[in-house]
């Protein structure tokens, strides 16, 4: 792409694609492990629709299987919070609580305007919608369950809680009220925990290598073993097509 528009567009269409590509990932994971059935059609659904917004932003910058299997680790622009191993259960529902309430709120202003995201996020913002019903649901059988799920529960929100400041930082292409956008996160996130009678975490969100390198190419330890996973086919056969 060229020119500064598009070059703006471009870095902007890479943050929320590596997103959703790394997250899809991550969720794919729980292929043949998933605690029942349903939640294995129900994750792998949430899996597919975030494969499909990954290759709609991805392609606005490049080829997008170029970008998802041949890039080194530096080159990815993802936030920190969606590359978190799976853990348990509860902390994979703790992950998808934070991104996908950010991620329906986002989708649901960029679909109002007319810039180059409108259209993906008209659609995008419906199936978002689904997945941050999921988490609540989850959210609140977990946290307001036994003993046990509700331990778990807590310590994998508490656990998350220092990658989500990352996801209100300025992106290169992104016109938002961030400060807005945050505010409104909040409120929705605590409105959750506390309907599922957990406390919200008192921890920082924001600072130093806490959380907030990820869009500037800087990932956890986790994220190269998942990436070298995730690329392995690729570039094994490089050029196969089947």
């Amino acid at each position: 792409m060229t020119g500064t528009t598009d070059t703006l567009t471009a870095a902007a269409a890479l943050a929320l694609g590596d997103d959703a590509l790394v997250l899809s990932h991550r969720l794919g994971e729980w292929a043949g492990s998933a605690p029942v059935l349903e939640e294995e059609v129900a994750l792998a659904n949430i899996a597919l629709d975030l494969l499909g917004q990954a290759r709609v932003l991805l392609s606005l910058v490049g080829d997008e299987d170029e970008l998802a299997y041949l890039r080194e680790e530096r080159s990815f622009r993802n936030s920190q919070l969606v590359e978190q191993p799976n853990g348990d259960f509860a902390h994979t529902i703790a992950r998808q609580l934070y991104f996908s309430t950010y991620q329906h709120l986002l989708y649901g202003r960029l679909a109002t305007g007319d810039g180059p995201f409108a259209g993906l996020a008209a659609k995008a913002v419906k199936e978002v919608a689904y997945h941050q019903d999921h988490a609540e649901h989850w959210t609140l059988r977990l946290g307001d369950g036994t003993t046990e799920s509700h331990q778990r529960m807590q310590r994998a929100c508490d656990a998350l809680w220092r990658y989500t400041g990352e996801l209100f930082q300025p992106v290169e292409g992104l016109d938002l009220d961030l400060p807005a956008l945050e505010t409104a996160w909040l409120d929705s996130v605590t409105d959750v925990l506390g309907r599922a009678t957990l406390t919200v975490p008192s921890g920082p969100r924001t600072g130093a290598w806490s959380a907030g390198a990820g869009r500037q190419g800087l990932h956890t330890e986790s994220f190269g073993r998942m990436l070298a996973e995730m690329q392995h086919l690729h570039r094994s056969h490089p050029g196969a097509t089947w």
